[in-house]
C-alpha cells in the first residue's frame, strides 16, 4: 500500500496524538483514562454534571460519525442507542457489573478510532477539501476537530479525576 500524501500523514499523526500517541501537551484521551476503574469513571461531580464515563462513550460517537461522514455511511449504526450523549453507567446495569461495563466502552472507544484512523488512511489528498453530506465543513477540518476533540475531552477528564480525588480526600 503506498504511503499516504502528507497532508494525510500530519492528520494521522494530529488523531494518533489526541487519542494515544506521546505528546508534548499532556495526557491524550486514552492515557486520561489510563488506570480509571468504574468507580472512579461513574464519579459525578454533583448531579447533572458529565462523568469521565461519559466523555469517553461521547467521544466514541463523536470518532463514529466523522468516519460515517467522510465514507459517506448512513446513520444509525452505532452500537449504541441513542447519540452525543449517553448516561453512563447505564442504569440497567448493577453496580457489580460496573467494570465489565465500564471495560466494553473503553473498547468501543479504541474500537471506534481505529475503524476513523482507517477511514482517514483511505481519504484522497484530493478529497481534503470537500464537504461532505450532512457536514458544514471540509473533511479536513473534520479530522483536524476529531483530533481536537479529544483533546479537549483528555482535559475534562484530567479535571474531573481531580475533583474526584478532593472529593474523596475530603472525605465527603
Amino acid at each position: 500500500m503506498p504511503r499516504p500524501d502528507l497532508p494525510i500523514r500530519m492528520l494521522l499523526a494530529q488523531l494518533d496524538e489526541g487519542f494515544d500517541a506521546k505528546a508534548w501537551h499532556g495526557p491524550n484521551l486514552r492515557g486520561a483514562v489510563r488506570r480509571v476503574d468504574a468507580t472512579t469513571a461513574a464519579f459525578r461531580p454533583e448531579p447533572g454534571r458529565k462523568n469521565i464515563w461519559e466523555h469517553v462513550v461521547h467521544a466514541a460517537y463523536w470518532k463514529y460519525t466523522v468516519r460515517r461522514r467522510l465514507r459517506g455511511e448512513a446513520r444509525g449504526s452505532f452500537p449504541l442507542k441513542g447519540s452525543n450523549w449517553f448516561e453512563r453507567p447505564d442504569p440497567a446495569v448493577h453496580e457489580r457489573d460496573w467494570e465489565r461495563a465500564w471495560k466494553a466502552d473503553l473498547k468501543l472507544l479504541d474500537e471506534m478510532h481505529h475503524t476513523l484512523r482507517t477511514a482517514v488512511e483511505d481519504v484522497s489528498p484530493d478529497e481534503l477539501e470537500t464537504i461532505p453530506p450532512g457536514s458544514k465543513t471540509t473533511f479536513a477540518r473534520l479530522i483536524a476537530g476529531i483530533a481536537m476533540h479529544d483533546v479537549y475531552h483528555a482535559g475534562q477528564i484530567q479535571l474531573l479525576k481531580r475533583l474526584q480525588s478532593d472529593f474523596t480526600a475530603e472525605g465527603a
